[in-house]
């Protein structure tokens, strides 16, 4: 089969996937004239909010702390803010910094540079000074909509068009969203004469954020390999806990909208407030990475009496390695409801596990989605065989063009290499095994610290643990595994290393053991494992350290 044939035969198999979700429904033809016009006028991501508009109307789109938005609401609110930055000046291919936590100013802004064909640059919220200066300066913003929070942070970037609260109110200079959609008219922003993007920042753990760009795309692939493996309906409720700047939540911000679901968020992370969400919501849904999992589940086993989420049918987990141990807890305390996805902001979406596969496996990340072609392969691109560790390569119907500095990922035969290594089994299912640049060479062994971190988090008395390589005169590396234990644990450094000698190669022992109150996290809740290198440990380390020719 042609690849062209191929494409058209994965965009009708999504098309069918999305209808049966109620992605689209019947509508009358004035509606359907109506958003065949914003389609042509704002493309993909800016019709989005108008097809909800038409479908939904007064249904709630947006639930945070100040109460309800509906899609109606959401759509006049993004059209008077695109019609007030407009008399600012703002015009399409501008770059617009969003800074803001999750709340409906998100929503907000980013509706409103997709019709005015601008740039949304997503901004972490964890950034530094530094970094948010670099970060616009590269991305040439020249507006920026930030929370108050923010306003020390920001007050030294240069913004041509201004800047705006999204969350706390005006200030002097400053004005609020809020004052902009107040008075903006309601009638559509005229056609820009290019479609809006938006740009995504890497989370920056093995080294400076880059941007990567993404366009208004016409496939829906990305949709149906979502929706094909887990079971998202229309209008349901779901739970968005990851930051929307981060791949993850702004795609599910995203697949809310075109399903015309409720999306409850909140400005911060609390696993009381979240589970409290879950039941007092109904919500079918909770999107989530690891840490963020693990803290739900420990706030559920804390509590005298069980809080029962009957509704809850999907616990959506991306972002970082789940592992097989809080994989199995998950599905012990919730049920059969985890699905585990495997890609990043520059490869989309590769594999995607379903309870059925984490019931027989709870370690693989799942086969590959519609759409997607992942690859093993040897440092020479050639594909290895099953159970062979070997680097991954993903393909899809949205690839991967560079970053905005210039810089791109490796690419073989139209595959781009994904940074992580890893393996398939004989059934085509993929397992992580760690990433390609952490892969640790001890005495001439490879190790990569993903098999010892998971083999320590599985006991009751580790919260977490992370694993480096440091600097050996003899090995060339070794190891310097970093834990946090439960409350009340006793365990200590000998205790740590017998665990791994019974269970693993006589190499994979490390040597260096260091007990910390908590792992470096950024707000994506990745481990940056760089912060945890620039430590001091000091006697703690040497405490705990054994001969080096054990």
């Amino acid at each position: 089969m042609t690849p062209s044939l191929a494409r058209a035969r994965d965009e009708l198999r999504a098309l069918r996937v999305c209808r049966r979700a109620g992605f689209f429904e019947r509508q009358p033809l004035t509606q359907l004239r109506e958003f065949a016009a914003a389609s042509r006028a704002y493309g993909s991501m800016g019709a989005s909010v108008v097809g909800a508009r038409l479908r939904h109307g007064e249904r709630a789109a947006v639930i945070d702390e100040l109460g309800t938005v509906s899609f109606a609401e959401l759509d006049r609110r993004s059209t008077r803010l695109a019609n007030a930055w407009r008399r600012s000046g703002v015009r399409a291919g501008d770059g617009i910094g969003i800074l803001v936590r999750n709340h409906r100013g998100f929503y907000d802004a980013f509706f409103a540079c997709a019709k005015l064909g601008a740039r949304a640059v997503l901004l972490n919220t964890e950034f530094a000074g530094p970094q948010l200066r670099d970060a616009c300066r590269r991305e040439l913003v020249r507006g920026l909509v930030h929370d108050a929070e923010f306003d020390e942070l920001v007050a030294g970037i240069a913004t041509p068009y201004g800047r705006w609260r999204a969350w706390g109110g005006p200030d002097g200079d400053v004005a609020s969203l809020d004052d902009l959609i107040s008075c903006g008219a309601e009638t559509a922003p005229p056609r820009p004469h290019q479609r809006a993007s938006f740009v995504i920042l890497t989370s920056g753990t093995t080294g400076a954020p880059k941007g990567a760009p993404r366009g208004d795309s016409r496939s829906l692939t990305v949709i149906g390999a979502i929706l094909e493996r887990v079971p998202f309906r229309a209008r349901e409720t779901t739970v968005i806990v990851p930051p929307m700047f981060h791949s993850l939540g702004f795609t599910q911000a995203l697949l809310a909208i075109g399903l015309g679901s409720t999306a409850v968020v909140a400005r911060r992370f609390d696993p009381a407030a979240t589970v409290d969400d879950l039941r007092r919501h109904r919500a079918t849904a909770a999107i989530v990475v690891p840490s963020v999992l693990r803290r739900l589940l420990d706030e559920l086993d804390s509590r005298e009496s069980p809080t029962p989420l009957p509704d809850l049918r999907i616990v959506f987990v991306a972002g970082s390695q789940l592992g097989s141990s809080l994989a199995q807890r998950a599905t012990e305390r919730l049920g059969h409801v985890l699905y585990n996805l495997y890609g990043s902001t520059e490869v989309a979406i590769a594999t995607i596990a379903a309870p059925e596969h984490l019931r027989l496996e709870p370690s693989t990340v799942g086969p590959p989605v519609l759409g997607s072609r992942v690859r093993i392969a040897d440092d020479a691109g050639r594909e290895v065989a099953a159970g062979t560790t070997g680097r991954i390569l993903v393909g899809n119907a949205v690839p991967f063009e560079g970053y905005t500095d210039g810089g791109g990922k490796e690419q073989i035969d139209g595959l781009v290499a994904s940074g992580d290594v890893g393996h398939v089994d004989p059934r085509g299912w993929l397992y992580i095994d760690g990433r390609d640049d952490a892969m640790i060479v001890s005495g001439g062994e490879n190790v990569f610290p993903d098999e010892i971190e998971e083999l320590l988090v599985a006991r009751d008395d580790v919260v977490e643990a992370a694993a480096i390589g440091v600097d050996d005169e003899r090995f060339g590396q070794r190891l310097r595994v970093y834990v946090v234990r439960a409350a009340n644990a006793s365990l200590d450094g000998d205790e740590v290393r017998r665990h791994v000698r019974e269970r693993l190669a006589r190499y994979k022992v490390r040597r260096d053991v260091v007990f910390i109150d908590a792992l470096p996290r950024n707000a994506a809740g990745k481990v940056v494992k760089s912060q945890l290198s620039a430590l001091e440990v000091g006697d703690e380390l040497e405490a705990a350290r054994r001969p080096s020719g054990e």
